[in-house]
């Protein structure tokens, strides 16, 4: 066993492996810090140390198609070229038990550590004025019928329908340039889009401009998420009906909106009219919002309505908050590049028991992250908006780099 675990004053073998272009991004610092944080470190000498299963999960999400045994030897198979190493790459049995010792809380800790937004002050598309644009939504991932998935992901939604598979629902916040998430949170079917969004936030930073769907709004989700300090977009539902206090010139027009609960309609008469006179409100009871209607005529004339916390035109004018909204719809674009280029079309998630497919789950936000990541640095150097950049190009660049003999270091 020690001719393997240490080879020509190396240190152990299997501190050589890593997940080529993606490695400086999740680099093994926080890898280690995140496992001491969980108490997680291999209490023995293990072929699969903690370290190189967080990377083989990674590497798993990066050759979906391919079975564990297969994935581990691309991952770590050139270990067996180190002059002196006797290394066989572990079987199926070996991954699953080293998969169960580490859990899901520890690479939830890595991918919560390093995901931040890619772009930078040069990036293309990446802001409007000072504010980093950003988007919030959700996605639905399918899960192995297994009686213990079944109990903890039941095969019914929030909805009420029967689903064919038990589900997993993930709401993120993305930027909407590098399509990066950033902060994500995940649960069954059961819990709705604007639960999950709830949890996230506490993670806005005031030099955001979250855009979100008429889905996320509420009352609570809006206080909640303006008192971080971050501006906010959303579009609101027909059945709001905003106080109008003022038009503006560009078309917009300031309005107030009250708690829809617990308030007597004298209490809403006083509040609005402490809002006609500029006196200041409690937040807690009511809040000034800029409305802001347009109509998609491509969309046979759909009539949208935005709310937003910027009140001055001249931070930013109807029409340019009208186009950043368009913007929104690039978390759509992340997100099928996770579930279509990086999952693969239809397919079901691997594991077999809740605890993994949190883990999965975490491991495909964290490979999404670093390849979107990856894409927003190179398209900021060349100048060109990270669009232009084909995500599944870059994914079989990834793929090569993780094999590549030529990438592994003498």
């Amino acid at each position: 066993m020690a001719e393997w675990i240490k080879v020509g004053g190396l240190g152990r073998l299997t501190d050589l492996v890593g997940l080529g272009a993606l490695t400086s991004l999740v680099p093994r610092q926080v890898l280690d810090e995140a496992i001491e944080l969980h108490g997680c470190r291999e209490e023995r000498v293990r072929k699969l140390p903690t370290h190189v299963v967080i990377y083989l999960l990674m590497a798993l999400c990066l050759f979906a198609d391919d079975d564990y045994e297969e994935v581990a030897e691309k991952l770590t198979g050139l270990l067996a070229a180190v002059p002196g190493a006797r290394w066989e790459s572990p079987t199926r049995g070996a991954v699953t038990q080293a998969r169960q010792r580490l859990g899901a809380g520890v690479v939830r800790e890595v991918f919560e550590r390093l995901a931040r937004p890619a772009a930078t002050e040069a990036t293309r598309g990446a802001w409007l004025g000072r504010w980093r644009l950003m988007a919030i939504d959700g996605f639905i991932l399918d899960l192995p019928d297994t009686a213990a998935n079944l109990a903890e992901f039941p095969n019914d939604s929030a909805g009420g329908y029967e689903t064919v598979y038990p589900q997993a629902r993930v709401v993120a916040i993305s930027e909407c340039a590098s399509h990066a998430i950033v902060a994500a949170d995940t649960s069954g079917c059961w819990d709705s889009e604007q639960t999950l969004a709830y949890s996230l936030y506490g993670r806005l930073t005031p030099e955001m401009l979250l855009t979100a769907d008429r889905g996320f709004y509420s009352f609570p989700a809006w206080q909640y998420a303006s008192s971080t300090g971050a501006q906010l977009l959303w579009r609101v539902q027909a059945g709001l009906h905003p106080y109008r206090l003022k038009d503006l010139e560009d078309g917009s027009w300031l309005a107030v909106i009250t708690k829809p609960t617990k308030l007597r309609r004298s209490q809403k008469d006083r509040l609005r009219e402490d809002a006609r006179r500029g006196r200041e409100l409690d937040p807690d009871l009511a809040v000034i919002v800029r409305v802001v209607d347009y109509t998609v005529p491509d969309r046979k004339g759909e009539h949208i309505r935005l709310i937003t916390t910027i009140l001055d035109p001249a931070e930013a004018s109807a029409h340019q908050l009208a186009a950043c909204y368009q913007e929104r719809w690039e978390a759509e674009t992340g997100f099928a590049q996770l579930k279509t280029y990086l999952r693969g079309p239809g397919r079901v998630l691997r594991s077999r028991t809740p605890d993994l497919v949190r883990q999965e789950i975490w491991a495909y936000l964290l490979t999404h992250w670093a390849l979107a990541t990856l894409i927003c640095t190179a398209a900021t150097a060349a100048g060109v908006d990270p669009d232009r950049i084909k995500f599944l190009a870059t994914l079989r660049i990834v793929r090569r780099s993780v094999t590549d003999r030529a990438a592994f270091s003498p």
